[in-house]
């Protein structure tokens, strides 16, 4: 009866990020006919405009370099990181997760993706029992000139047009102000220099991952339809075996005699549904296209739906245009602290993102939250969230600038005399290196991203200098982090447990094997690019 349909493969991927173009790539060189949809004008997801790191835990190029690592202690790492999860994080999803994390790594290095460790990245509990430094990875700077027209596409082309690698940022945001940082620096400098002299176009961070990947899949002669949205699955039997896909226009019946796999990203940019599951509007990184279509379809043909209602948060901006940005470093360096509009501090500045979100989302007293520094935090610090862009940014007043702490929280409508309060106690804890309230600096994840000339604690440097500026930070995210229940093989699964036949699920889309938290550098793609191969291989043995 395939008559009845306008194309027939074995798998269609719906999602062009690391989930989905890893899905593809694994059924392709397996010999399997694949075909990529995406619903958007742009492939790459949010893995093209992401720091492009995957936790790797027991990755090749860790035991090619001699750094110990086991999986039992990544597991007991886990376990002490997430704790009790629910289904999406069982025990039979986190070893399936470290199984195939060296597994997937192989398979493309031997494709032509070119890997780099992090040898500096800590996972973010480093003092738990079983966390490493180093177990992230990267892929080196790509030259966006070997996909030809096909880069035009991509949405890395509207990321950092440089060969930026995750490696490089802990010390690129003090290049000017440290020796470490300088020589990063300028060896970033020579490494861009040097693809220009070339003829290279070299992009790094998640661009260099999506582009490779991408690579890939045209040298597979896989298919890639822009455009094309997956917009109804079509199940027989209780099985899905195909789906109808809305391509340019024209709907498209696409039969799928192995299976589809949903990778189509989350619900950040879904507005409707972050209030009912969220309570806020969202301030997501996360592309336009992530609107949570794929979840929706799968809920629609009885799939399960876990974690629902977290997402990967963070400290983000919202700028003058309305553009949603994420605070990183800013937030952990010296000579700065976060307050809320009472101006009391509440949280561990230099703590993991997501923390730092959860933090946001559970502080109680209303009012706007600011990222309070000193002079010498704007003179000694890249700051990614403005830069080149401060006139607006104050004219906005979204980033509010004044000479004395005083006449700061007046204009940030806190109380003068807690703001000094508050600053005080906190410059007192810069003295002793020890911040006796919420512990930043504590571990070597909070190092990290600090000053190590600033003594004794580099995450703690006094305010004491103006001009003193305010910046003001949302609940943001770089996508969210509930979706479709799926198995230790990616299969989504049924509200009672059984898996719906036919249909795979990788990425944003489903709800995450990292629970409620983030365990390392690359927890959202480490996982992603893990279910996608998972799924594609269980897919070739149907």
């Amino acid at each position: 009866m395939e008559e009845q349909w306008d194309k027939v493969v074995d798998i269609l991927v719906a999602g062009s990020g690391a989930a989905g173009l890893t899905a593809a790539i694994t059924a392709a060189d397996a010999g399997l006919d694949v075909l990529v949809v995406e619903s958007t004008a742009k492939w790459g997801g949010t893995t093209a405009i992401s720091g492009g790191g995957l936790w790797m835990p027991v990755n090749p190029l860790m035991v090619r370099a001699g750094v110990a690592d086991s999986r039992e202690e990544a597991l007991r790492y886990m376990q002490e990181a997430i704790g009790e999860a629910g289904p999406a994080s069982s025990g039979e999803r986190r070893r399936a997760f470290l199984d195939s994390g060296p597994e997937v790594v192989r398979l493309l290095g031997r494709l032509g993706v070119r890997w780099r460790r992090s040898p500096d990245y800590p996972d973010y509990y480093p003092d738990r029992p079983g966390g490493k430094v180093g177990r992230g990875i990267e892929v080196a700077p790509f030259d966006t000139k070997r996909l030809g027209s096909w880069y035009s596409t991509s949405r890395a082309a509207d990321g950092l047009p440089a060969p930026v690698m995750t490696n490089d940022v802990w010390l690129l945001a003090r290049a000017w102000s440290t020796p470490s940082g300088f020589v990063r620096g300028a060896r970033f400098v020579f490494r861009t220099l040097a693809g220009l002299a070339t003829g290279k176009r070299l992009v790094g961070l998640g661009g260099a991952l999506s582009c490779s990947l991408m690579w890939i899949v045209r040298d597979q002669q896989t298919p890639v339809w822009l455009s094309s949205p997956i917009v109804d699955l079509v199940v027989e039997d209780g099985a899905v075996v195909g789906a109808v896909v809305d391509k340019e226009g024209r709907q498209v019946r696409v039969r799928a005699r192995r299976g589809v796999v949903l990778a189509a990203g989350g619900f950040a940019r879904n507005k409707e549904w972050r209030m009912k599951h969220h309570g806020i509007p969202g301030y997501s990184a996360a592309p336009e296209g992530d609107l949570g279509t794929a979840i929706g379809i799968g809920a629609g043909v009885g799939a399960a739906l876990e974690l629902m209602d977290d997402a990967w948060w963070g400290a983000g901006t919202v700028g003058p245009d309305g553009s949603h940005g994420f605070i990183l470093s800013e937030r952990s360096m010296p000579f700065s602290i976060v307050v809320d509009a009472a101006g009391d501090r509440f949280t561990n500045e230099s703590a993991s993102y997501i923390d730092f979100g959860h933090a946001m989302l559970g502080h109680t007293v209303p009012g706007p939250t600011w990222l309070i520094t000193d002079v010498r935090h704007a003179r000694r610090y890249l700051s990614t969230s403005y830069l080149g862009r401060k006139k607006q940014w104050l004219a906005a007043g979204i980033l509010i600038e004044a000479p004395t702490l005083k006449e700061l929280a007046e204009r940030i409508d806190a109380d003068p005399a807690r703001l000094a309060a508050t600053v005080e106690r906190f410059n007192g804890f810069t003295q002793t290196g020890v911040d006796a309230d919420f512990g930043r600096g504590r571990t070597v994840y909070d190092n990290y991203y600090g000053d190590p000339r600033v003594k004794p604690n580099p995450n703690l440097g006094p305010l004491e200098r103006g001009p003193f500026r305010a910046l003001r930070l949302y609940p943001g995210d770089l996508g969210t982090k509930g979706g479709l229940l799926t198995d230790a093989d990616a299969r989504v699964l049924r509200e009672d447990g059984s898996a719906i036949p036919g249909l795979y699920a990788a990425g944003n889309t489903t709800a995450s094997v990292m629970g409620r938290t983030y365990p390392g550098p690359g927890s959202t793609i480490g996982p992603a690019v893990v279910f996608g191969y998972r799924a594609a291989r269980h897919a070739t043995l149907v």
